[in-house]
């Protein structure tokens, strides 16, 4: 490629959140280890219910950690816009939980799944509250064999570092991964910490953040992947 990569950064970025400068930071990392450059841009979630156009001229997407996002609507239109042409998509975190949404409501056709983060009442639940919090917690994740994921990292057996209280709710686990959305990664309860979409050219969620464990000698290899599917 002769051009800087277009990694379109989908979230409301805040310079203080330390898995937004994480962000930054794993990008730059994994681009100086693939030797390219990449241009990055954040792209605040109310601008994309109108407006696509950075989604859709970005070689790469990445759905930020930072939930409840100014725009439910927004994020998941760019999702969706991933999902659907064939863009390599990343989504952590918050990012991880809007992928399931997107994913139940235009490819399940659950019209009215929700997040339990914008409305903990609502009678169609994808993503609840964790039982447990797991912010600020690295916990081991179990990745299944022959996986993108378990390719990724050469091993079944990780450790990874959690910011979230929110997660793909148990009870919709099985209609999400019979459905296309396979449940690749779990923890010790067997409940979904990563889920991909098996034929995409790179549609992975991860609960997890795996920017925060990546430094410049050792760029983390999901976010390495994710680069080189787009080149």
């Amino acid at each position: 490629m002769d051009r800087p990569l277009r990694v379109a950064v989908i979230g409301d970025r805040d310079p203080a959140a330390p898995t937004h400068v994480a962000t930054d930071d794993a990008l730059r990392h994994t681009a100086a280890h693939l030797g390219i450059e990449v241009d990055v841009h954040w792209v605040a979630t109310a601008s994309l219910e109108s407006d696509l156009a950075e989604v859709e001229t970005a070689d790469v997407l990445w759905c930020a950690p930072g939930s409840p996002y100014r725009s439910l609507r927004g994020a998941l239109a760019a999702l969706r816009h991933g999902r659907e042409h064939g863009v390599p998509t990343l989504g952590t975190c918050g990012g991880c939980q809007h992928m399931i949404i997107e994913y139940a409501r235009h490819a399940l056709g659950y019209q009215d799944a929700q997040h339990a983060e914008y409305d903990p009442y609502a009678s169609s639940l994808f993503v609840s509250e964790l039982t447990c919090s797991l912010a600020g917690k690295t916990m081991p994740v179990t990745l299944t064999p022959g996986t993108r994921v378990a390719a990724l990292y050469g091993r079944t057996d990780v450790e990874e570092n959690y910011y979230c209280n929110f997660g793909l709710d148990p009870s919709r686990q099985e209609t999400l991964h019979d459905g296309g959305f396979s449940v690749t990664g779990v923890d010790g309860d067997g409940e979904a910490r990563v889920l991909e979409i098996p034929g995409h050219p790179f549609y992975l969620a991860t609960l997890f953040v795996p920017q925060t464990r990546s430094r410049p000698e050792a760029p983390h290899p999901l976010i390495v992947g994710l680069l080189r599917a787009a080149l």
